[in-house]
């Protein structure tokens, strides 16, 4: 099987700029390039602290939207998310995104997800850094009934420009009302009981 080449950031440093990007993405498609990535980190940490792979002053784009440009100045190289911090991100509203621009593109969308690693950065959204495994592998249940196929655990392709309905919207908030039934987890009832007089 050939070896198969993909081209990173092309969400972040000189691909920020519009003629930047469409340079670049041009560039590696015409050089026979597979595709073309772009990371995602919402925010950072400032000061830089270790494992920030970025200053808190270097520019780096939503991946989801550069990739959409990309798809519209380009014709067959394939585009990658490497990857969507998922835990951060609202289900529903990802795979309708996704899905469009899957269909924008013709097909080549490569979905890359992860858990994410950077505790400030999931402090600064406000979401929960310890339950990130949780919610990823619930999330990541949730895309059936989204889309109809199975997703696997490291990177999904999205294969189908299936669409999210009504229907899975009323899945998505079912689920997330059985979790909000299980009361609080084990590490707020942890910190509560730690409080200085905590029953």
């Amino acid at each position: 099987m050939a070896m198969k080449f993909g081209l990173f950031s092309i969400n972040a440093y000189a691909c920020t700029a519009p003629e930047g990007a469409m340079r670049v993405a041009r560039a590696a498609e015409a050089a026979g390039f597979e595709s073309l990535w772009g990371g995602e980190h919402v925010v950072l940490p400032d000061p830089q602290a270790p494992p920030s792979p970025m200053a808190p002053g270097e520019l780096i784009l939503d991946p989801l939207i550069s990739l959409a440009y990309c798809a519209a100045v380009t014709s067959k190289v394939r585009l990658g998310t490497g990857i969507i911090i998922l835990p951060q991100r609202n289900p529903l509203v990802l795979a309708k995104q996704l899905a469009s621009i899957d269909a924008l593109s013709g097909g080549r969308l490569i979905a890359g997800l992860g858990v994410g690693y950077l505790e400030a950065e999931f402090r600064a959204l406000g979401a929960p850094f310890e339950d990130r495994g949780r919610v990823t592998d619930e999330y990541l249940a949730a895309r059936r009934p989204l889309s109809g196929a199975p997703c696997s655990r490291a990177t999904a392709g999205t294969g189908s420009r299936s669409m999210p309905t009504a229907r899975s919207a009323r899945w998505m908030a079912c689920a997330r009302r059985r979790r909000a039934s299980r009361g609080p987890r084990r590490s707020e009832r942890s910190r509560s009981a730690s409080r200085p007089g905590a029953a």
